[in-house]
């Protein structure tokens, strides 16, 4: 029969192995959060502006292209 040793962990071991542990999924859930906040965000025009214009490949798809004289302020 086997015989099971206890050895003790400090602290610091333990957040360590919890942290390498949650670190990968809640990447994935911040990612993901992320992005849902950006597309639910995209229509107002400060995250148009300030965010979504900057972004290299799709920065030209969110630009305001409408002239001055048709925008009503």
């Amino acid at each position: 029969m086997a015989r099971l040793v206890y050895q003790p962990q400090s602290p610091l071991n333990a957040t360590l192995a919890v942290s390498k542990r949650w670190a990968t999924s809640l990447g994935i859930w911040g990612v993901g959060a992320g992005t849902a906040a950006l597309f639910l965000l995209s229509v107002t025009p400060l995250v148009k502006r300030e965010f979504l214009v900057k972004v290299p490949v799709v920065g030209s798809y969110y630009e305001d292209k409408t002239p001055a004289s048709d925008k009503p302020f």
